[in-house]
């Protein structure tokens, strides 16, 4: 991320002094620099207000001023709840001003009477400072929109996605490293009549009447193995005599430092053709 000299010169500078011939002096000296937009105003006062209408890149600001000093301006414009970053040189005559101007917030400091290529050399520098201060901002917003868009579209695609899927299955579901069911959504409990655990194979569950051993046996060591599964057949015999089948398919689930973290699937009942 770089600034070059077009976007330098091409920066705003507001001047505040109560010297006329101050402000004529710093006109000219930025003019024959190259600079382009440059502004000024014996009235600090107006700093405020002109600062919060045009955003300027730069404030070339004098401490000793009637009706309000430098430092007043300095306090008035830190309220600027837009800008986080106070884009003041202050113009002092008073060596002992430096360190109390700097503690206030400005940026660096002009002794006067003024030394022309200093001027030029601490505008410039503080000015990249400034541009790439502002690129960086920007970028930084740019970015969380982006990542806010895309969250927008994760979380949207991740509806479509479980509204497609429980009308394409039955069910689907998801468990965590441990074998516990985090989610489950679809009528599962009504088709299967017991809690999806002991379905999937749950060792607390292990003993259940009904479900094919060797089938279940089977599907516990492709999960135990973290092995994906497409329509596993899994069947159990009713209190009644009835046979149902149903189809499972599953994958594992990691995280992007590779770990397990659990398992996602869906599941139909193979009804009998007509």
């Amino acid at each position: 991320m770089k600034v070059g000299a077009p976007d330098i010169l091409n920066a705003s500078i507001l001047i505040v002094d109560d010297q006329e011939s101050n402000v004529s002096l710093l006109e000219r000296l930025l003019g024959e620099a190259g600079y382009t937009r440059v502004a000024s105003t014996m009235n600090p006062q107006e700093v405020c207000a002109l600062h919060r209408k045009n955003g300027y890149d730069l404030i070339l600001l004098d401490l000793q001023m009637p009706s309000m000093d430098g430092f007043q301006v300095m306090a008035a414009l830190k309220t600027n709840a837009s800008d986080s970053y106070l884009p003041v040189i202050v113009l002092t005559a008073q060596p002992g001003h430096k360190l109390r101007a700097l503690q206030a917030g400005a940026k660096d400091f002009i002794s006067k009477p003024f030394d022309l290529l200093e001027v030029k050399t601490r505008i410039h520098n503080i000015l990249e400072v400034r541009l790439l201060y502002k690129k960086l901002d920007s970028y930084s917003n740019a970015l969380e929109r982006m990542l806010q868009e895309q969250t927008a579209e994760l979380r949207e695609s991740e509806a479509r996605y479980r509204s497609l899927t429980e009308l394409a299955t039955d069910w689907y579901w998801e468990q965590d490293e441990a074998g516990k069911f985090t989610k489950v959504c679809g009528p599962v409990l009504e088709m299967l009549g017991i809690r999806v655990e002991s379905f999937m194979g749950d060792s607390s569950n292990a003993g259940m009447p009904g479900w094919n051993a060797v089938e279940r046996e089977d599907l516990q060591t492709k999960i135990s193995a973290r092995q994906p599964f497409l329509e596993f057949e899994i069947s159990r015999i009713n209190t009644d005599g009835s046979q149902q089948k149903f189809l499972v398919s599953g994958e594992p689930m990691f995280d992007h430092g590779c770990a397990f973290i659990g398992y996602r699937g869906i599941g139909v009942e193979r009804r009998a053709r007509n």
